[in-house]
């Protein structure tokens, strides 16, 4: 998100100033540092195909300096979404290793629950496992809810609680169905 300017220009140069200070930081290391894109849909996206457009040009030039400095870098660069789908193809092949984490297992998501929430009982755990296919995010989130309701309450806490937020986790579980944002 630091890459996106509405200045002409500033976009394009704040790449290649990553870039620049990756290499810098390439040769000041005896170890070759990491160079994240986090949530990097953001930038590799697909390019756009309306010319005429300046925010299409924009990012269309900002995705070929990306493509550029990606074939000529000599670092290691990682890269990572949840939306694979929303990106260029380009940018594919130029990731020696694409790597695709799914959800836990009920099994491993059990060993989650069981450690983040000690005083359930196994037969909840059974529950929830069964009935909720959480990531280990998710779980967190969970978990930190309670914490939460506990800290500001000053309740304790209780399956009942438990699962009524890991039914709420979820934006299609909230308001009834309803779509979020303004009406």
């Amino acid at each position: 998100s630091n890459t996106k300017s509405m200045w002409f220009g500033q976009s394009e140069k704040k790449i290649k100033e990553i870039f620049t200070d990756y290499h810098q930081a390439c040769q000041r290391s005896e170890v070759k540092p990491i160079l994240l894109f986090n949530e990097a849909d953001g930038v590799l996206s697909k390019r756009m195909e309306n010319k005429h457009s300046a925010t299409h040009q924009t990012e269309n030039t900002i995705q070929n300096i990306l493509l550029e400095e990606f074939e000529k870098n000599q670092g290691i660069i990682i890269a990572t979404t949840n939306l694979e789908k929303n990106l260029d193809a380009a940018f594919e092949r130029r990731f020696l290793f694409k790597v695709k984490f799914e959800k836990p297992s009920n099994e491993v998501r059990k060993l989650i629950w069981r450690k983040k929430i000690s005083w359930a009982e196994e037969e909840i755990l059974d529950q929830i496992v069964k009935r909720f296919n959480f990531s280990g995010g998710e779980i967190d989130n969970i978990f930190r809810k309670i914490l939460m309701h506990e800290v500001t309450t000053g309740s304790a806490h209780n399956s009942e609680l438990l699962l009524k937020f890991c039914e709420s986790e979820r934006f299609e579980n909230q308001n009834n169905g309803k779509k979020l944002g303004y009406a």
